[in-house]
């Protein structure tokens, strides 16, 4: 492993001539820090004081006198030397989600299907309800994972669920697991066709198995009951708790409905939203069509929400063989995935989007997906935008997964920007190999590349697909293994990014992907204090332990919403 050293560029005093902002007051100082943050320039500089104001703003930031001599009357907090970070922020997740996550069954650590059917069959009976309509839910499972070869039954399912409704979608969302009586609850047959952009998967006898992927998984939600404003809240709430206590003080929300829109406002109005929302509209359908009237919110609630771009999908994901690859999967030479969408269809997603001036984000994973993707912007982006090419667009492809190498200059050339998952990477590293063979895989989860060509790359995890955890992204950016420190030698380690790289990704590029970066990213003057404690020195300890760095402390605009 080639890992790249760190070279502090500023000494303490360098942020403390940032000076005070106009007419400002310091109210609180954070003092005997272990401070670190990226400056204007993206280098690395260290700090032992933190001056804000009652807004939340950074007054100053430097030495403990520099920082004193600005900030006369304000109370002091010790930090005792720990170290403060900027708040993490995750480039690309699903808030709802990871609370739906942790309000029903997580099947995300099963290991085994007879651990998972144990596991759900242990949940229906501490959650039943004695009512034959009450729908057991649950999301996490993976068949790669339970070394299974194939995907699990309703059979299977049936053997420990059978008198209610079974729905139990993939880790990544893109495949759900259903019982006999969900199945015949939706009405889907032997005889059900595949609906566009979707697969019922069957037996060599042409018998529905239980598995639907990607757009097929359209007939089982027609069906399910729709979660409540009380879900909603429940939800939200669980996932805020646990995105404060990893660390994360922004997210990027990729795809929410007006119900969920309604909620993050009414968050914001009471002062109930404890991580900063940069959220994307689910598609250009009627739920785009209701948000859209006044045109993108760039900032509501003292900044803590946003709602100013677009989330559309290409394709599926590589583990349910649903990404759309040019050439056949090298593990299943009669599938090459599922594009969506045609491409005048998508074109006219992306059109409908862009003269609506939002921000367009498209999931792309296979190689094919991101051709398409990157095919339509080339046309759409001087159809809308006229000559204006460059990085201020700062339309996204998020996942950019598997991208033919000819294809990744292109993001540059093009203006867009490559919104990756660290963790992706160290998880699928046990079977995106087999899926797209030794040829393909040199252009996936190819962060070095980007990077090399001058790309930004905004960092995220996409929970609840994976951990909210951002130190599990650095860990698997800088190292390119897994927690258990495989492979010994990264995988593809010449992909790996530089622990500076990695930080930034999380922090000011991650900002700067959703046009933040004047207020979110770094700890300068001016700019909120959103600011994390952790338990050790992240630019001193090994880079194998990263994973394994615990936040004391979350706070948001100068105000503590997590402590350990």
């Amino acid at each position: 492993m080639r890992l790249r050293q760190l070279s502090l560029h500023c000494s303490l005093f360098v942020l403390a001539s940032c000076g005070a902002i106009a007419a400002a007051n310091a109210d609180t100082v954070i003092d005997n820090a272990n401070g670190y943050t990226l400056n204007a320039k993206g280098d690395v500089v260290q700090f032992a004081s933190l001056a804000f104001d009652d807004k939340g703003r950074i007054v100053a930031v430097g030495t403990a006198r520099a920082v004193a001599a600005k900030a006369p009357k304000a109370k002091h907090v010790d930090m005792q030397g720990r170290t403060v970070l900027p708040g993490l922020i995750d480039a690309h997740g699903h808030v709802f989600g990871l609370g739906e996550m942790l309000t029903r069954l997580d099947l995300s650590a099963t290991t085994s299907l007879p651990q998972a059917l144990k596991a759900i069959g242990d949940y229906d009976k501490a959650n039943a309800r004695g009512d034959a309509k009450a729908w057991l839910r649950g999301r996490g499972w993976n068949q790669e994972n339970w070394k299974l070869g194939r995907f699990p039954t309703a059979k299977e399912l049936d053997g420990v669920v059978s008198n209610r409704p079974v729905w139990l979608e993939r880790v990544d969302g893109h495949a759900g697991w259903a019982n006999s009586r969900a199945l015949a609850l939706a009405g889907i047959t032997d005889k059900t066709p595949d609906p566009v952009g979707g697969k019922i998967v069957r037996d060599a006898n042409g018998v529905a198995t239980g598995v639907l992927v990607d757009a097929a998984q359209d007939l089982m939600k027609k069906v399910l009951p729709q979660p409540t404003e009380q879900d909603g809240r429940a939800m939200l709430d669980k996932a805020l708790q646990k995105m404060a206590s990893v660390g994360l003080t922004s997210a990027h929300d990729a795809g929410i409905t007006v119900a969920q829109d309604k909620l993050y406002r009414d968050y914001a109005d009471h002062g109930k939203l404890t991580a900063r929302i940069y959220a994307m509209i689910g598609g250009t359908g009627p739920d785009f069509d209701q948000l859209s009237k006044n045109g993108p919110l760039e900032t509501y609630g003292h900044d803590m929400y946003a709602l100013r771009a677009v989330k559309l999908y290409s394709d599926g994901a590589l583990g349910s063989r649903g990404a759309a690859l040019l050439a056949p999967y090298s593990d299943d030479p009669h599938s090459h995935g599922l594009l969506f969408n045609t491409n005048e269809q998508i074109d006219a997603m992306i059109g409908k989007a862009m003269k609506k001036g939002y921000q367009v984000n498209v999931h792309a994973i296979g190689d094919a997906g991101n051709r398409q993707i990157l095919d339509t912007f080339a046309k759409e982006i001087p159809a809308n935008h006229g000559a204006n090419h460059g990085e201020d667009l700062r339309h996204r492809i998020e996942h950019a997964q598997i991208v033919t190498l000819d294809d990744i200059p292109r993001f540059k050339t093009i203006g867009i920007v490559p919104s990756m998952q660290p963790t992706h990477a160290t998880s699928d590293k046990n079977m995106a190999e087999q899926r797209v063979g030794s040829e393909r895989i040199k252009g996936a989860y190819a962060w070095r590349t980007f990077l090399a060509q001058g790309s930004r790359i905004a960092c995220g995890s996409d929970f609840p697909v994976e951990a909210p955890n951002p130190f599990f992204g650095i860990h698997a950016a800088v190292t390119r293994q897994d927690a258990g420190g495989q492979p010994i030698a990264g995988w593809y380690p010449e992909q790996e990014m530089s622990l500076k790289e990695a930080f930034r990704c999380f922090t000011l590029d991650a900002a700067w992907a959703g046009h933040q970066e004047k207020n979110l990213g770094t700890l300068e003057a001016g700019k909120y204090a959103d600011f994390i404690v952790i338990d050790r020195d992240l630019f001193k300890m090994s880079p194998y332990d990263i994973y394994k760095t615990g936040v004391l402390e979350t706070w948001v605009a100068g105000r503590q919403v997590y402590k350990k």
